[in-house]
């Protein structure tokens, strides 16, 4: 089993420590693409348009000129930098012994900058998103999309990819197509009605990613031992969990309805 995660959109920066060794990260294949977009980074991030080019407002200056010297900056494991509502539900850096191994082996987030970690392993804060054009290096997702291939594709092939990731992060990477690969899909019911939630979808996903890190038992297989593994949540978390036939793409779609 895969568990996909995007980043968190917020990042906690690490006060000290040492700076990212890009040889000591998974995946090192990685390692030259990674160098390449963080020199950019860092070049974008020192010039006057930096805000612009990032696509971010005012309030996020100070994260943009951290970047200037992302490489430089203290490192810290993915699992504490990355802090949003995902991650927080998640519980990533409040595991046993047992669910940080089924963690490392299982969750892969998927960044626009280091292309794809464990929570273990070590970065710094930054600011990036995957839907950048970034100067030097084009738009993001598909800059990366042959280097994910070489290096998410050999674990996915006959797995269970379960995939919580939003648009622009799966627009990087499709898993092969013999990999048995379901997509989240969140919705609140209210008064019989159905609609997607944004909020609240990053809270539910998270709230699955623990389950499947804690829960006792083997990790699900395929699609349907997924589904009911999931509705282990339902009169907790959830109110009901749906899995829909597989689309064109060739994910199926698991829906966790909440109130």
């Amino acid at each position: 089993m895969l568990v996909m995660l995007p980043p968190s959109e917020g990042k906690t920066a690490a006060r000290r420590g040492m700076p990212v060794d890009l040889d000591a990260l998974s995946s090192p294949p990685l390692s030259p693409v990674r160098r390449k977009v963080a020199e950019a980074l860092a070049e974008v991030s020192a010039r006057d348009d930096a805000l612009d080019v990032l696509g971010v407002g005012a309030s996020l200056a100070d994260e943009v000129a951290r970047n200037a010297s992302v490489l430089a900056q203290p490192a810290a494991p993915a699992k504490k930098v990355y802090s949003g509502v995902l991650y927080a539900a998640a519980g990533l850096d409040h595991l046993t012994p047992t669910g940080r191994a089924r963690a490392a082996e299982s969750v892969r987030i998927v960044s626009a900058l280091w292309g794809v970690v464990t929570p273990e392993d070590v970065v710094p804060a930054y600011r990036l998103s995957m839907g950048t054009d970034l100067p030097g290096i084009g738009p993001l997702a598909p800059a990366w999309r042959a280097p994910l291939s070489e290096v998410l594709d050999p674990p996915a092939v006959g797995a269970l990819v379960v995939d919580c990731r939003s648009a622009a992060y799966l627009a990087a990477w499709t898993p092969p197509r013999t990999a048995d690969w379901v997509t989240v899909r969140v919705e609140r019911e209210l008064d019989g009605t159905r609609s997607v939630v944004s909020h609240n979808a990053k809270h539910a996903r998270g709230v699955l990613t623990r389950h499947l890190l804690t829960r006792r038992g083997h990790a699900p297989k395929d699609a349907e031992h997924l589904a009911r593994v999931a509705r282990e949540l339902v009169g907790g978390e959830l109110l009901d969990v749906e899995l829909t036939p597989a689309r064109a793409r060739g994910a199926r779609v698991l829906t966790l309805v909440v109130a």
